[in-house]
């Protein structure tokens, strides 16, 4: 079941920081922590590979919130999607263990926000994702150029390079739709 609680107090705590001051910009990685819980586990004790994807989406909506995106989401009326990820598994999470979830921005084309997400646990790195990520109105991806204005950040930049700019050309290659 989809963590619904735990998705509206993340919203919560970062609307809380927002009124305290504690901001973020589109430069700056979100981090938040919490344990580990028996909702989160899978026969082997562990946290569920699909729950991990779960949780990152509690990451991106912090960030959301804190660099006022959340903000421009419902004035807008836009929406959040994800198009694409790629994701590593290094490393267990076990029950009660407390975890730092962060995310950041890592690229940004013409359409999409490439945002890396990684869970930490001890100082350890345990999995980390990339993410095609964009934003909505009626359905339909819009322009960053539309996003970054709307955020007063029309002039930021941030090119594809690396392992993001090769993540890309490597998708680009996948079939769609899958062949049989």
């Amino acid at each position: 079941m989809y963590p619904f609680i735990r998705y509206a107090s993340t919203i919560a705590h970062a609307a809380l920081q927002v009124k305290k001051g504690n901001t973020l910009t589109l430069k700056e990685t979100s981090e938040i922590k919490f344990r580990c819980r028996l909702t989160d586990i899978d026969n082997f004790l562990e946290m569920n590979n699909g729950r991990v994807f779960t949780l990152y989406d509690l990451g991106r909506m912090d960030f959301a919130v804190r660099t006022g995106l959340g903000k421009q989401l419902l004035k807008q009326r836009w929406g959040l999607v994800v198009a694409g990820s790629t994701i590593q598994y290094r490393k267990r999470i076990r029950a009660f263990e407390k975890v730092t979830l962060k995310t950041k921005i890592v690229g940004i084309d013409a359409r999409w926000m490439y945002i890396e997400q990684s869970m930490w646990v001890k100082g350890k790195p345990c999995s980390s994702a990339l993410l095609r990520t964009g934003v909505t109105e009626g359905g339909r991806v819009i322009d960053t150029s539309r996003v970054l204005t709307a955020l007063g950040q029309s002039d930021w930049k941030l090119p594809l390079t690396g392992y993001v700019a090769e993540w890309i050309v490597s998708d680009a290659d996948r079939p769609w739709p899958p062949t049989e």
